[in-house]
């Protein structure tokens, strides 16, 4: 459904109706969506909920993920994708963009934007991926503040406070994990988490949901969304998965081109423009125009 499809929109506030997903029995499968294009086919798909990740927006913007984007992109992102899928939307957010009173912004904005819940982390502005290594982290006490001040902000959006001190050992991660909550934190996300049995005690020691990230080559082994849900996961995103699929079908598009001269033999692992025409909802705009 695009835009002019509102008369069949759900009006309540995106964080709501994410809580009532996850108020339902099985786990909520949240895919990455780089952008509102693929947030459209993963709803075809029959997803329910999108995960808008950081490092995809930064790799779709040619940077790395290591807090270069800023909070007008990725206010505009979430704007598009929301607007174009009409689906709750976690938004990483990162570290918030600075202090606590900058994390109030960016909540507000965001939330503004149409995010269901927004992601803050416990590292350092010069932020890391989760999945490497050498990551610094702020106080727990620092990172408490700032999911305080994120739920001061907030109408309804849901504030997801993510931990990445699993370098520290899963006490670490788990008394993280419980501050977090303690100041207010809806859902908590410790990142690359090795073992099953860690994703297990997280899940168990925090009366809020958990989130697991199924990203591939990083430091957690290939686990099935069936299988989260029996360890207790109650969220599962696979951040970039989309954009990296995307990526490597248009390398081979433009080695293709570069060797042949055209797109000759390539059309067939392309939509036709019938299939995109209906997945971006052309005859609805076309119809109240009067168009063809």
């Amino acid at each position: 459904m695009t835009e002019i499809g509102t008369a069949e929109r759900d009006r309540r506030p995106p964080g709501d109706r994410l809580a009532a997903l996850l108020a339902r029995p099985g786990i909520v499968q949240a895919p990455g969506a780089h952008d509102a294009l693929s947030g459209l086919l993963a709803r075809r798909a029959g997803f329910e909920a999108l995960y808008l990740s950081g490092a995809a927006l930064s790799a779709g913007l040619g940077l790395p993920d290591i807090g270069l984007t800023t909070l007008d992109e990725l206010t505009g992102a979430t704007r598009a994708l929301f607007r174009a899928t009409d689906l709750p939307v976690i938004v990483d957010a990162d570290t918030g963009f600075g202090g606590a009173i900058a994390v109030m912004r960016a909540v507000r904005d965001l939330e503004a934007a149409g995010a269901a819940a927004v992601q803050i982390e416990d590292q350092v502005a010069d932020k890391r991926c989760g999945h490497l290594d050498g990551k610094e982290l702020i106080s727990a006490d620092d990172m408490a503040a700032k999911v305080a001040a994120a739920c001061q902000a907030r109408a309804s959006v849901r504030i997801v406070a993510r931990t990445d001190a699993v370098a520290d050992g899963l006490d670490a991660v788990i008394a993280r994990a419980r501050r977090y909550v303690e100041a207010g934190a809806d859902i908590i996300f410790a990142d690359a988490l090795r073992f099953e049995d860690d994703f297990r005690a997280v899940a168990e020691a925090v009366d809020v949901p958990v989130l697991a990230n199924m990203t591939e080559f990083g430091k957690t082994p290939a686990i099935s969304a069936q299988r989260f849900e029996e360890l207790g996961i109650r969220i599962v995103i696979w951040p970039a998965s989309s954009l990296r699929v995307a990526a490597h079908a248009t390398e081979d598009l433009y080695a293709h081109i570069r060797e042949t001269g055209g797109t000759e033999g390539l059309q067939n692992r392309m939509q036709t423009r019938a299939e995109l025409y209906d997945t971006i909802g052309y005859d609805a705009y076309a119809a109240i125009e009067g168009g063809e």
